[in-house]
């Protein structure tokens, strides 16, 4: 017997492409790419494009960041908001008062 109202076929549950997915999805490459191994750079997806946020330690982490999402995604248009902070060595002494 079947039931008419049976819930395993709703419409309500994502599907393996919705954002939410696709875009832990792409914070997975980026974490276990070799090239990035990145964990602190947060991924959003709206429409057709990809948010990236977040901070690293050089430019050229920041690019290959951009590089390795868009291999992974080429249908996507990429938003890097991804800043670099300084991690300079401190030039003097901290005196604390």
């Amino acid at each position: 017997m079947t039931n008419s109202t049976d819930s395993t076929n709703s419409t309500d549950s994502p599907t393996p492409d919705a954002p939410q997915y696709r875009a832990e999805r792409l914070r997975r490459v980026l974490a276990e790419d070799p090239r990035t191994a990145e964990l602190g750079v947060r991924v959003s997806l709206r429409g057709d494009h990809v948010l990236l946020s977040g901070q690293v330690a050089c430019e050229e982490r920041r690019a290959e960041i951009q590089r390795v999402l868009h291999e992974a995604a080429p249908d996507l248009i990429v938003d890097n908001d991804v800043r670099v902070s300084c991690v300079d060595v401190p030039s003097g002494r901290e005196e604390l008062r």
